[in-house]
This record gives structure tokens, sequence and C-alpha cells, in this order.
């Protein structure tokens, strides 16, 4: 991630970003970035909203579309793996002065004008962590083994730390930075799953609200078909688990 920490000072210097932080990792994503960063609103009630945009590596120019909209960005060289690139706009974001982050995918399947309504529980203090959830809301796209998928991980997870989410593999979430500062971040894919059980397991309070989640705007998901991304979703569950449990958290 030094290499991204050094891109970031070199385009910016010492910036101060504005209390909230619309983070989005993108990789390979030049043909949807734009809109998506075009509907990131510009204040949240009376707090500044900058958009911070870490791109995983590619050569497809994220960057120039991510500067020309006014996003502070950071480029990695390589491609690292989304829970990297996140984990480093999470750094970024706190060192240069933000409160809260908001994530949000670059493909075009969260609506960036709902940002107000998921991190409104937070600037409430009615929780530190919430996620978007497509069951409370609405799912716009039609792969039925997904649906079934964001179901059992859901009841999984619930089992595993007490909670009762129905949506616990959304990327699109709003989040206390006090909390990225106390949890452990160790996977390279699949962020949202050690994110939920490494706060819930340091007593951090996570709540919902509902989302429409879009078909992506074009393209197809860099994290692979229904098993694949099934078998490594289980697999950063069962190895986030196992390590809250054994560090005594």
């Amino acid at each position: 991630m030094g290499l991204g920490r050094q891109d970031f000072r070199r385009r910016h210097g010492e910036p101060h970003l504005g209390p909230v932080v619309a983070l989005v990792a993108s990789y390979l994503e030049a043909d949807n970035i734009g809109d998506v960063l075009k509907a990131v609103p510009a204040r949240v009630g009376d707090l500044e909203v900058s958009t911070l945009v870490v791109v995983d590596g590619g050569d497809d120019g994220t960057e120039d579309i991510a500067e020309a909209a006014g996003a502070f960005v950071a480029a990695l060289p390589v491609n690292m793996g989304q829970g990297v690139a996140l984990k480093l706009g999470y750094e970024l974001a706190a060192t240069h002065g933000a409160r809260y982050v908001v994530t949000i995918d670059a493909d075009g399947q969260n609506d960036p004008v709902e940002l107000p309504e998921l991190l409104e529980p937070v600037l409430a203090d009615e929780a530190d962590f919430v996620v978007a959830s497509r069951r409370l809301g609405r799912d716009d796209t039609t792969d039925q083994v997904r649906r079934a998928g964001v179901l059992f991980f859901a009841t999984v997870i619930n089992a595993l730390t007490g909670l009762r989410l129905t949506d616990t593999s959304n990327g699109y979430r709003a989040i206390r930075v006090e909390l990225l500062r106390d949890v452990t971040l160790d996977q390279d894919q699949y962020q949202t799953a050690e994110l939920i059980i490494s706060a819930a397991s340091r007593g951090w309070r996570i709540t919902e609200r509902p989302t429409v989640w879009h078909p992506r705007a074009s393209g197809e998901s860099k994290k692979g078909h229904n098993v694949f991304f099934a078998l490594n979703y289980a697999r950063v569950v069962v190895l986030t688990w196992l390590r809250e449990r054994r560090t005594g958290h």
C-alpha cells in the first residue's frame, strides 16, 4: 500500500478531506465510475462530502476520469484486491480528517443519492456501522442464486455474531472512522464479512438501511461467478470468526 500512499501525496500533497468521505475502490470500471461519481452528493446536511477513489491497478484511465470528476485519487500500480484498496482508502480518509466513511461500488449497483439515508443512524449516534440491505429495499437484479446466497450468508453470520442483519454481503456501507481504526482487516477480497464479524466481536453497534440494488451498469463482476464467490466468501467468514475467537474478541 506504500506506493498507493506515495501516489496520493504526489497528486494532492497533504489535503484536508471533508468529514464525510465517499470511498470508491475501482478495478477496470472506467465505463461505469464516471456516472457514479457525478451522483455523489456534495454535502450531507452541513457536512462536506469528499470523494476518494482508490484505483486498484489496471490501465483503463480510471484515475483520469476520477480526477476530472473532482475526486481525490490514490492509484495502486497492480491489482491487489478490493479489500486492500479499501484498507488504503480507510487509512487515507482517517489521516486526512474524515470522521465518517461511506463505501460505494464503482460498477453502478449502488445509488450514491442514498448516501445521506445510509449515514443518518451514524450521525444520530444510533449506530457505528450501517450496512445497506437489498432485502429491506429492492433488488433489481435477476440472479436467483446470488439472492439465495445473500440470505444464506446473513443467516450464518447472524448465528456467529448474534446480529439480526438481512444483508451481510453488501459493499454499500457507512462507518465511523474510530471503528475502522479498531477492527482487524486482513482479507484482500470479500471485506464486508470481515468488517461485520470483526466489528461485532468488538462490540460496535451495527444496523441496516434499505437500498435499491441495481444491475451493474456494464461489464462483469471481478469477484467471480456464484460458486467461486460463495466458496471464497465462506472462507473469509470462517477465518475471520476463528481469528476473532482466538484473539479473545
